[in-house]
C-alpha cells in the first residue's frame, strides 16, 4: 500500500503554551503564577528551566519545544530585551507565529508596547549592548512584529492587578484551546456542523430559562462526541461547566456512583477540591443548594436510568436561570420519564452519517485525507456500506485497515459476512442487555426474521407468540434498537441486525440446529432434509422450493413459522398444483399442534388436514394457496386461540368463523371465489375487518360486534345483497359500488360518524342506522327504498332524499337534531315516527297519505301541524308537544284506534271524530277540555288527568285506566254490572268514597296521594293481584272481600286504619305496612302465610304481632317503637335470609333460638334501646354474611363464640 500523506492530517502538538520571559524579571512573579494557573486549568505549558540557559546560544531541545507548541505566551518585561537567549527564542517565535496552527501573543508587563515596538524607553536601554551584533537587525524586526500581535497590557487591560490579568489570559487561551478541538477531534470530526448547529439552535443561548435536552441514537452513533463539539463551543458563555462522560458505567456497581458523580459536577463548577457528599439524597441537597449560584452548562453523557437524572440533574429550580443541560442517552423513555425540560422538550435523534460523509470519515482514519487513495475507492465503498453509517464501526475498520495491503483488505471485508466487528458489538450489545427478558425476545425475533414487515402484522405475529408485543415496540424504539419507518415499516440497523443474530448463532456457532432462530434457507433446508431439528428452535423463516415437512416433527417447541414457497401455486394447473392425499396426511404427522404462528405463501394443498389439531394457533396467514377450505372433509374444528386470520388470494368459496369464535382481526384479501362469510352470532371480539378484493361477497353479517373498530371494504361488491353490521365501534364506512346491495343495517354503531355510500343504490330496500353519530345523511338515488330507520341518531342535523320515495313505508327519525323536515316526496308512508325530535320546528306532509296507518310525534317544537288527508291513519300520539296549538286533519278520523294527546296545549280538538278509539290518552292537556261522548264501547286503554267525572258503565270494554294527577276528579261511578277493567291508577283525586263493584278481571289497583278518601270497597275482586295504597292519610276504612285467592302484592303506607283483617288470601307474597301508626290490631291467618316472601311492618303502634307459620319468609323488615317481643313461631321461618330491626325502643330482647334461622345472611339491628346482650345462639348461624349491630347503646359485647360465623364477611357493631 502507498505511504500515507501527513500533510493533510491537522498537526498534533506536545504543548498548549510556550512561555517566553526573562527569568531574572519574572520567573519567581508573574510566570510563575501564571504557569500554575495553566496548568491547573488541563493547558499543558512549557516553561525552561534555569539550568537550561548556560550558553548564550538557544539549544535544539528549545527550538524542539517551540515546535512543538500550539500558543506563545511572551512576558516583555524590562530586562527581555537584555537576553540574546531570549531575541533568538522570540525570532524563532515569530517565524512559527506565520504558520497557520501556531499563534503567538504578547504581554507588556512593564514596558509599554510602543517601547517594544520602537525599542525606545526602557526596552532601548536594554538593547543597547546588542547594536554591534549581526543578529540585531533581525532581533528589531521580531521585536517589531511581536508588538504588533494582539495581546495583554498589564497596566490597561488589568490595572496593574497580576492576579487578574492572570485569569484573563488563562481564560482566553483556554477558550481559543476548546474552539480548536471542537472544530477537530484530532482533525477526524467528519459530517458535524449541522447536526451541532440544531443542538445550539435549540439550546438558544441567552434565554433565560433552564433548558434540558436530549440526544438520543443508537451506540458509536455519535451522540458523545456531538455532545462534546457543542460542550467545548459553548462552555465559555457559562459561569461553570462539567462534562460527565459514561453515566452509565460510572453509576452500575451501586448507588455510591452515583456519589462520586455528584462530586463531580460540583467540583468542576465550584473548584473546590474539598467538597465532600456522604450520600446521594444529600448530594441531591447539597447540588440543590449551590448549583443555582452560577449559569452553567452540564453534559450528562451515557444516561440510561431515571435515578441518575434525578440524582445528576433533579430539577430545573436546581439551576440558574440561562443554565444548559445536556443529556445523552440510548433510551428515549429516560427523557420522557424524567420530563427533561420544565418548558421545552427536546429530544435529537441523532442521524448517522452519509455516504458521503462516511467516506470522508473512513479516508481520514484509514489514510489520513479525506478520500480514498487510488486503488482503494471501490475497497473503501464496500466498507462504508457495511458500516451503513455508523462512526464507531467506520472509525474501527478504518484504524485497522490503515496500513495493510489489498489482499488484507479482501480478506478483512470477507470475514465481516460471517464475523461481525467485535467491538461493533460489543458497544451495540449494551441496549440489548438492558431490556427486560420478553423484550429481548421480541428484538430478537425482529433481527431474524420480522426486519421488514410492516409493524401491524409484526405486532400480530409477536401477539400470537404470546408477547405484549405494543410495548415491546415502543420499547425497543426509545432505546434506539428499532426505527418505524414513516410507511409503517420495520427498520433496523445493519450492525443492530447482525448483533441480534449474533446472539442468536454465538451459543453453538457451529450446530445451526440447535439455533432458537432459523433463517438462513440453506441451513434450514439441511436441518429439515437430515431430520437434524431439536426442540430447542423456536422460529423459521424459510423460502424454499419444496418444503420436507418430515423434518418438522422433532420441532416440538416451534412456535412461529414462516414459509415462502418460491413457485407460485397460483400460476400452475389445478392437477399439478394440489398436493396428494398421501402427501397430505404427511404434514398431518409433522406438523407441529405447538404452532401459535402460522404464516404460508403458497401452501400446495386443497385443505389443512384432519389431524393438524391446532390447539394453540393465535395467527395464521394464508397467501397465494390453493386452499378451497380451510379443513379436509370440511370438518368443523373449533380454534379456540385463534386471533388473527389473514387469507390472500385462496380459493374458498365459504369461510365459516363460527369455527373461531375469538377472533379479533380477520383479512379477507384478493379472495375472488369467496361468496359467503358465515359469523358467530355472540361474543364476537372482531376488532378489524379487511374485505378489500373479495368482490363476490354475497352476504356479510356481523352482529354483536362491540369491539371493530375498522371495517374495509371492497371498491366493488357487484354481488352484495344483505351488509348488517351491528354493535360496532366503527367510525367510517365506506360501501364501494354496491349495486345489488338490498339491505344494509347498522343499527348501534354508537360511534359511526360517516358513511359513504354510492350515488345510486337502487335495489335498497332497507336501511337501518340506529343510534349513530351521523350528522349528514346523503341517501343518493334510492328508488325502492322502503324502510329508513334512523332512531336515536342524536347529532342528525341533515337528511338529503334526492329523489322522490314513492317506495318509502317506514320512517323513524327519532331523537334527532332535525329542524326542518320535508316529506312531500313520500305519499306512499304507512309509518311515521318522529319521538323526541326536540329541535322540530317545520314538519311538511304529502298532501294525500292514504296508506299512513301510524303516526308518532313527541316532544317537537312544532306549532302547527297539518297531515293532509289521512284516511287509514289508526294510530295518532303527539306526545309531549308542548308548542303545538293547532292540528289539521281531513274529515273525520273513522278508523284512528290509538290517540294520545298527552302535554300538549291543543284547543280545538273534537274527541267525538274518532268514534272507534280503543286507547286514549290526555295527561295534562289544560285547554282541552273534556269532550268525551257519552258512549264509548271501543274503548280499552284510557289516561287522563283532566276529568272531573268518570260513568265506567259507557266504557265497559276499559281494561287499563289511569287517572294520576287527575286532582278534579270527585266522582268515579262503578257500574254494578261486570266491567272488563284489569288495572286502575288513580292519584291525587277529590274522591272520598269508591266501591269497585263487580270487576272480576281487576288485577291491579293502586291509590296514591287521595288526600279526600276516606272508605274503599274492594267489591267482587276475585282475581286482584296487587294493592298499592299509599299516602291515603284519611282512609279509614278498608273493605276486603273474605277470600282474595290471588292477591300476591298488599302495599300500605300513610293510612288512618285502626283494624284491619287480611281474610284469606293464601298467594300473598309481599306484605307492606309502613307508618299506618292508628293501626292498633292486624290479623293474620296462618294459612294466609304460606306463600309469604317479604313482610316489612314499620312505624306501627303494634305491640304484639300475631302471625302463624311463615315457612318461606326470606325478608322481615320491623319497625315499631312499642313493639315488646316477637312470636314464638318466628323462629320457625327457615328460609328468612335478611331480618331487620330498627328503632323497636321496647322490645327487650331477640328470641333465645334466633340461631334456628339457619339461612339468615344478612341482620341488622339498630337503635333499639332496650335489649341488652345478643343471644349466644346467633352463632349458629352458619350461613350470615353481614352482621350489623349499631346504636343500640346497651349492649356492650358479642357473644364469646362470634368467631364462629365462618360466612361472615362484615361485622359493623358501633354506637356511631
Amino acid at each position: 500500500m502507498a505511504s500515507t500523506s501527513a500533510s493533510s492530517i491537522r498537526k498534533s502538538f506536545k504543548y498548549d503554551v510556550f512561555l517566553s520571559f526573562r527569568g531574572e524579571d519574572t520567573r519567581n512573579t508573574f510566570v510563575g503564577h501564571l504557569y500554575k494557573a495553566l496548568e491547573q486549568n488541563g493547558i499543558k505549558t512549557y516553561k525552561d528551566d534555569e539550568k537550561i540557559k548556560k550558553g548564550e546560544t538557544i539549544d535544539n531541545q528549545l527550538m524542539k519545544s517551540i515546535e512543538n507548541s500550539r500558543f506563545f505566551v511572551i512576558v516583555f518585561s524590562t530586562n527581555y530585551a537584555s537576553s540574546s537567549w531570549c531575541l533568538d527564542e522570540l525570532v524563532r517565535i515569530m517565524e512559527f507565529q506565520k504558520t497557520a496552527e501556531q499563534t503567538a501573543y504578547p504581554v507588556f508587563y512593564d514596558v509599554d508596547p510602543t517601547e517594544v515596538r520602537k525599542q525606545s524607553g526602557l526596552v532601548r536601554e536594554a538593547f543597547t549592548k546588542h547594536e554591534h551584533n549581526e543578529a540585531a537587525g533581525k532581533w528589531r524586526e521580531a521585536l517589531k512584529d511581536a508588538a504588533d500581535l494582539a495581546g495583554w497590557e498589564l497596566k490597561k487591560t488589568a490595572d496593574g492587578d497580576e492576579s487578574k490579568l492572570i485569569q484573563i489570559v488563562v481564560a482566553d487561551i483556554f477558550k481559543k484551546l476548546c474552539s480548536i478541538n471542537s472544530s477537530a477531534d484530532d482533525g477526524k470530526l467528519v459530517g458535524m456542523e449541522t447536526r451541532i448547529n440544531e443542538v445550539l439552535s435549540s439550546l438558544e443561548i441567552g434565554t433565560e430559562d433552564v433548558r434540558m435536552i436530549g440526544i438520543k441514537g443508537i451506540g458509536g452513533g455519535g451522540k458523545t462526541t456531538l455532545a462534546r463539539a457543542v460542550f467545548d463551543q459553548m462552555s465559555d458563555q457559562f459561569e461553570g461547566k462539567s462534562f460527565v462522560e459514561n453515566v452509565r458505567e460510572f453509576s452500575k456497581p451501586s448507588l455510591s456512583g452515583l456519589k462520586k458523580l455528584q462530586k463531580q459536577i460540583l467540583m468542576d463548577v465550584f473548584s473546590d477540591q474539598h467538597i465532600t457528599i456522604s450520600s446521594v439524597s444529600s448530594g441531591k441537597s447539597t447540588m440543590k443548594q449551590m448549583l443555582h449560584r452560577k449559569k452553567l452548562l452540564v453534559v450528562l453523557d451515557d444516561v440510561n436510568d431515571t435515578k441518575q437524572l434525578e440524582a445528576l440533574s433533579g430539577a430545573s429550580n436546581w439551576f440558574k436561570p440561562g443554565s444548559r443541560i445536556i443529556i445523552t442517552t440510548r433510551d428515549e423513555q429516560v427523557l420522557v420519564a424524567h420530563r427533561v425540560n420544565f418548558i421545552h422538550n427536546f429530544v435529537h435523534q441523532i442521524n448517522l452519517l452519509s455516504p458521503d460523509e462516511a467516506i470522508c470519515l473512513f479516508s481520514r482514519y484509514a489514510f489520513g485525507r479525506d478520500i480514498p487513495i487510488e486503488g482503494y475507492k471501490d475497497l473503501s465503498g464496500e466498507v462504508v456500506i457495511y458500516a451503513d453509517g455508523l462512526p464507531l464501526t467506520i472509525k474501527l475498520l478504518g484504524s485497522f485497515l490503515c496500513g495493510q495491503d489489498e489482499l488484507e483488505w479482501k480478506d478483512a471485508l470477507e470475514r465481516l459476512k460471517t464475523i461481525p466487528l467485535e467491538a461493533t458489538m460489543e458497544k451495540l450489545e449494551i441496549s440489548y442487555n438492558g431490556l427486560e427478558e420478553d423484550y429481548k425476545e421480541i428484538f430478537l425475533d425482529i433481527a431474524c426474521l420480522l426486519e421488514g414487515w410492516y409493524k401491524d402484522e409484526a405486532i400480530r405475529a409477536l401477539e400470537s407468540c404470546g408477547f405484549h408485543a405494543r410495548n415491546g415496540l415502543r420499547v425497543l424504539e426509545q432505546k434506539s434498537l428499532i426505527k418505524i419507518s414513516k410507511y409503517g415499516v420495520l427498520d433496523m440497523h445493519d450492525h443492530i441486525q447482525e448483533m441480534g443474530r449474533h446472539i442468536v448463532r454465538r451459543l453453538h456457532p457451529d450446530e445451526p440446529h440447535r439455533h432458537s432462530r432459523l433463517w438462513i434457507d440453506e441451513e434450514i433446508e439441511d436441518i429439515l432434509t437430515n431430520d437434524l431439528g431439536t426442540e430447542e428452535t423456536k422460529c423459521i423463516k424459510l423460502r424454499t422450493e419444496d418444503l420436507h415437512v418430515k423434518g418438522l416433527a422433532n420441532l416440538k417447541k416451534l412456535r412461529f413459522l414462516t414459509v415462502y414457497s418460491l413457485n407460485n401455486v397460483s400460476s400452475e394447473s389445478e392437477d399439478d398444483c394440489y398436493g396428494s392425499d398421501q402427501e397430505l396426511d404427511e404434514i398431518s404427522q409433522y406438523l407441529p399442534n405447538s404452532l401459535q404462528f402460522l404464516k404460508w405463501s403458497g401452501y400446495p394443498f386443497r385443505s389443512f388436514p384432519k389431524t393438524f389439531q391446532a390447539p394453540n394457533l393465535v395467527g395464521l396467514e394464508l397467501h397465494d394457496s390453493n386452499i378451497v377450505q380451510l379443513w379436509e372433509g370440511g370438518e368443523e374444528k373449533v380454534l379456540y386461540k385463534l386471533r388473527f386470520l389473514n387469507i390472500f388470494d385462496l380459493k374458498v368459496r365459504t369461510l365459516d368463523l363460527r369455527l373461531a369464535p375469538n377472533l379479533e382481526i380477520l383479512r379477507i384479501i384478493a379472495c375472488e371465489d369467496l361468496v359467503e362469510l358465515l359469523m358467530p352470532t355472540e361474543s364476537l371480539k372482531l376488532r378489524s375487518i379487511n374485505l378489500t378484493l373479495t368482490p363476490n361477497l354475497d352476504k356479510l353479517c356481523l352482529i354483536n360486534c362491540h369491539d371493530l373498530v375498522e371495517l374495509l371494504m371492497p371498491t366493488e361488491s357487484q354481488n352484495l345483497r344483505i351488509l348488517q353490521l351491528n354493535h360496532s365501534k366503527l367510525e367510517t364506512l365506506r360501501l364501494g359500488i354496491t349495486p345489488n346491495l338490498v339491505e344494509l343495517i347498522l343499527e348501534d354503531c354508537n360511534d359511526l360518524v360517516e358513511l359513504h355510500m354510492p350515488t345510486k343504490v337502487l335495489k335498497l330496500r332497507s336501511l337501518k342506522l340506529s343510534h349513530s353519530k351521523l350528522r349528514i345523511l346523503k341517501l343518493g338515488i334510492t328508488p325502492n327504498l322502503a324502510e329508513l330507520i334512523l332512531e336515536g341518531c342524536n347529532v342528525l342535523v341533515e337528511l338529503h332524499m334526492l329523489a322522490k320515495s314513492g317506495n318509502l313505508r317506514s320512517l323513524k327519525l327519532s331523537n334527532s337534531k332535525l329542524r326542518i323536515l320535508d316529506l312531500r316526496i313520500t305519499p306512499n308512508l304507512v309509518e311515521l315516527i318522529l319521538e323526541d325530535c326536540k329541535y322540530l320546528l317545520e314538519l311538511h306532509m304529502p298532501g294525500e297519505t292514504l296508506y299512513l296507518k301510524s303516526f308518532e310525534i313527541s316532544q317537537s317544537n312544532l306549532r302547527i301541524l297539518d297531515l293532509g288527508f289521512t284516511p287509514n291513519l289508526a294510530e295518532l300520539i303527539l306526545e309531549d308537544c308542548n308548542a303545538l296549538v293547532e292540528l289539521y286533519m281531513r274529515d273525520s278520523c273513522l278508523n284512528i284506534e290509538s290517540l294520545d294527546l298527552s302535554y300538549t296545549i291543543l284547543r280545538n280538538f273534537d274527541l267525538r271524530i274518532t268514534p272507534n278509539l280503543k286507547t286514549l290518552s290526555l295527561r295534562d292537556c289544560p285547554d282541552l277540555i273534556e269532550h268525551m261522548p257519552s258512549e264509548r264501547p271501543q274503548l280499552i286503554s284510557l289516561i287522563h288527568s283532566n276529568l272531573r267525572t268518570l260513568h265506567l258503565g259507557n266504557a265497559r270494554n276499559l281494561v287499563d285506566v289511569n287517572l294520576k294527577a287527575c286532582k278534579d276528579l270527585v266522582d268515579l261511578y262503578m257500574p254494578a254490572q261486570y266491567l272488563n277493567l284489569v288495572s286502575l291508577t288513580i292519584s291525587d283525586s277529590k274522591l272520598r268514597m269508591l266501591h269497585l263493584g263487580i270487576t272480576p278481571n281487576l288485577k291491579s289497583l293502586t291509590l296514591e296521594s287521595c288526600h279526600y278518601l276516606v272508605e274503599l270497597n274492594l267489591g267482587f275482586t276475585p282475581t286482584l293481584e296487587m294493592l298499592s295504597l299509599r299516602r291515603c292519610d284519611h282512609l279509614v276504612e278498608l273493605h276486603m272481600p273474605t277470600q282474595c285467592p290471588n292477591l300476591r302484592y298488599l302495599k300500605l303506607s300513610h293510612l288512618k286504619l285502626k283494624t284491619l283483617d287480611l281474610g284469606i288470601t293464601p298467594n300473598l307474597v309481599m306484605l307492606s305496612f309502613i307508618y299506618c301508626d292508628d293501626l292498633a290490631e292486624l290479623h293474620m291467618r296462618t294459612e294466609c302465610l304460606i306463600n309469604l316472601r317479604s313482610l316489612e311492618l314499620s312505624d306501627l303502634k303494634l305491640t304484639t304481632l300475631h302471625f302463624g307459620m311463615t315457612p318461606n319468609l326470606a325478608e322481615l323488615i320491623l319497625a315499631s317503637n312499642r313493639l315488646k317481643y316477637l312470636p314464638d313461631s318466628f323462629c320457625m321461618s327457615k328460609q328468612l335470609k335478611f331480618l331487620r330491626i330498627r328503632h323497636c325502643d321496647h322490645l327487650g330482647k331477640l328470641p333465645e333460638d334466633i340461631g334456628r334461622l339457619e339461612c339468615l345472611e344478612e341482620l341488622i339491628l339498630t337503635w333499639s334501646k332496650s335489649i341488652t346482650n345478643l343471644p349466644d345462639s346467633i352463632c349458629m348461624l352458619k350461613h350470615l354474611k353481614y352482621l350489623e349491630i349499631r346504636c343500640c347503646f346497651f349492649i356492650e359485647k358479642l357473644p364469646e363464640d362470634i368467631g364462629q360465623l365462618k360466612s361472615l364477611k362484615r361485622l359493623n357493631f358501633s354506637n356511631g
